[in-house]
Parts: structure tokens; sequence; C-alpha cells
């Protein structure tokens, strides 16, 4: 095999379960109709997304729902990782919150396992340390190291999630200074950023050089999936072959990071929770007095950044984008318009015309599409848990 057989996947490793085909409750904050087979239909129909990462795999329910759509003929499992329709491969993950005694808050990573057999073996494993297996996200007390150990052992991925998000995140509130407080850093496959940074921030980091950088949508809707995502070289869509981009083996690798802008993130800025304004520094509110201040991404990597970073001369791009609901003059009538005739997201955003999307829409919308394909949307910064905006 030579390296031009190699095919690109968009890929989205992080989409939670709303409920079960029963109906009951696995991601509580996500919506109802974000269920298994929902999420296979709508990333492929919809997004244009190739393979996407469940990270509630591990609720018992989930099992009992995948099982019986392989036994249905609905999927088959993969020999390398993943169960597929035949259009969407769907990777086995779970997101867990990790409080151990050396975090200062809870850390949320995704833990993917390479086949069925082994999530169901790891969720008998997690539900010792859970008050509610079929929920999503549980705390778990335990060390993390044990954690990761545990998913190495069973040939898994350790990707801690959303890593400088003020809340439940590994910088945000996990650690103070270095992942290594926590973390076996020989046992992290990858790191996920989150919406509110971006490769060139994150680079400011030296103890992340090494890893890859993973973009997300963390969907808690079936419209969120994709919001962010990357372009992986692969031969075929499989976690195998994930795991190979990971550590850029046999010409496998991430492509491109597709996310939005860092400053359309809802906690890129320091604001006050009080009175909603910005802040240079944290700490007290120079308007209104409170001390309730949310520190912002932006903020906390400057706390970690290390001034001579080694950098890591292989970085694909990061190319900043939106979802097509957030560009000026594109309402639900207008996308339902381009699905309809452009076959999905991932088409309309990479590879439509000019003059197909004028054809259905026009000059503005096509112009603003272009923009958004090559990253120059103008944006207005969100924080304190509210997000940015593009501005036309």
């Amino acid at each position: 095999m030579t390296f031009v057989d190699l095919l690109t996947f968009y890929t989205d490793l992080h989409v939670h379960i709303g409920s079960t085909y029963n109906g009951n409750p696995v991601k509580i904050t996500a919506s109802s109709n974000l269920t298994f087979s929902n999420i296979i239909h709508y990333a492929h129909e919809y997004k244009g997304i190739d393979m996407v990462g469940v990270i509630d795999a591990h609720s018992p329910e989930v099992l009992l729902e995948i099982d019986q759509l392989i036994s249905q003929g609905q999927l088959i499992e993969l020999a390398e990782g993943g169960v597929s329709n035949g259009e969407v491969t769907v990777l086995l993950g779970s997101e867990i919150e990790i409080y151990d005694h050396n975090c200062s808050g809870p850390i949320h990573v995704l833990c993917f396992l390479p086949s069925l057999e082994k999530m169901k073996e790891f969720s008998n494993w997690y539900q010792s340390y859970v008050k509610n297996p079929n929920l999503s996200s549980q705390r778990m007390y335990i060390d993390a190291v044990s954690l990761q150990q545990k998913v190495r052992s069973m040939k898994g991925l350790f990707i801690p999630a959303h890593v400088f998000t003020p809340f439940k995140s590994l910088y945000g509130k996990g650690v103070k200074s270095s992942l290594t407080e926590v973390l076996n850093p020989e046992l992290i496959d990858g790191v996920e950023l989150g919406l509110s940074s971006d490769t060139q921030m994150a680079e400011q980091v030296e103890e992340l050089k090494n890893y890859t950088f993973l973009t997300n949508s963390d969907a808690h809707s079936l419209e969120k999936i994709g919001r962010e995502y990357q372009s992986l070289k692969l031969l075929r869509p499989t976690f195998q072959e994930l795991k190979k981009a990971l550590y850029r083996f046999e010409g496998r690798e991430v492509i491109a990071n597709y996310g939005m802008n860092p400053l359309l993130g809802k906690y890129y800025t320091t604001r006050c929770r009080e009175c909603d304004h910005s802040l240079p520094q944290y700490g007290k509110c120079d308007y209104c007095g409170s001390t309730k201040i949310i520190k912002g991404v932006k903020e906390r990597i400057s706390e970690l950044s290390n001034k001579q970073v080694t950098k890591n001369v292989d970085r694909p791009p990061y190319i900043h984008q939106v979802p097509l609901q957030y560009v000026p003059g594109i309402g639900p009538k207008t996308l339902e318009v381009l699905r309809s005739h452009l076959y999905h997201d991932m088409y309309i955003i990479h590879d439509a015309t000019y003059e197909e999307i004028k054809k259905l829409t026009n000059p503005a919308i096509a112009r603003r599409i272009y923009d958004l394909r090559q990253g120059r949307l103008t944006v207005k910064p969100g924080g304190g848990g509210k997000y940015g905006q593009v501005i036309d």
C-alpha cells in the first residue's frame, strides 16, 4: 500500500446521546431526540460527517440498543473497531468526570474502546465507580492515572476533553500549572481543544507540543453535530485508523482542524457573572465590585504559556469556521434549501461553487459562505457563558 491510497474523512469525536430508544435519559442536558439511531442518520444526511465518536456508549441501555441494531442487520461491527451502517462509522466512547485527590476540580476525559466487547467490559468495570452508570459524564472518584492505565490495558484511547474551558477541564479546573499533577503524559493519546481555543493558542503550552490536537463539537443536539470537526487522512474510517492518525503513523494524520474562531466561544474572555462586563484580568470586577468572575480561556492560556515554546512544525492548519446557521442571512428555510440541493453541510462548506450557492440563495450569502470556507468571517467576542457573534 502507498500513501496515495489514503482518503479524506470528516470526523467529529464528541457527540452525546440525549436519550435511549426507550426514551430514558442519558445526557440530561442534551436533546431527547439525540438518540443513537438519529445521530447516525443526521450525521450522514445533513452534516456529511463520515465518522462520529459517541461518548455515552458505556450506558447499558445504549449497549443494548447497539446489540439490537446489529441483530437486525442495521449495523455491523468493523474488524478494525467501531460499528457502521455502511455510511457512517460510530466509534464507541465514554466521557468521564474524574475527581481524584490531586485534582483542584473535576476533569472531563474521553475514553474510546476498540470494540463492542471491550466497551462492554469497560462498562462493567465503570459501574463499580459511579452512582448511575446509565447517565453521561458521571463523576468517578478514582486516581486519574489508574483510569489511564485501565484504558491503555484495553488498547483504548485516552483524550482529555475541552482542556481549557473554565469548568470541568484539565487546565480550567483540574491542575494548577501542569497536566503531570494529575495525569501520566505517556498515556495521553490526543488533546481536545474545546470551543474557546485553537491551535495557535494551545501551542503556547509547551507540554502539549507532542500531542495531536482534536476539534470536536461536544454536541448536545443533532444540529450541533459537526460545529467543530477535523478532516483525517485514513485508509478507511475505523478505530485503528484513527489511532494511527493520532500518532501520524503510516501516512495517517489530521489534515486540518475546523473549529469556531475562539472569539465565538462562550468562555473566551474573562467576564463578571453579576454584570457581564468583560474584564482585563481575573479577580474583582472593575464595574460592580463582584468577585464572581469567570476566568477566560485567553487569560488561562496566558498563565500557562511558555515564552520559549518548541514549535511542532507538523501541525495541520486550524481553519476558523462556524456552523452554517451562524452565517448572517442563513435561516432554517435557507439552510433547508441548501441541504436539499447540495447534499449536506460538508459539501456546502468545502466543495460547492460560488455559482451553485448563489443560484439557490443570493450573492451576499454565497460570499459569506466563501468567507467562512477561508476563515475570514468577522466575529464579536464571547465570554462569561455567552457565545460570540458573527458580524456581517
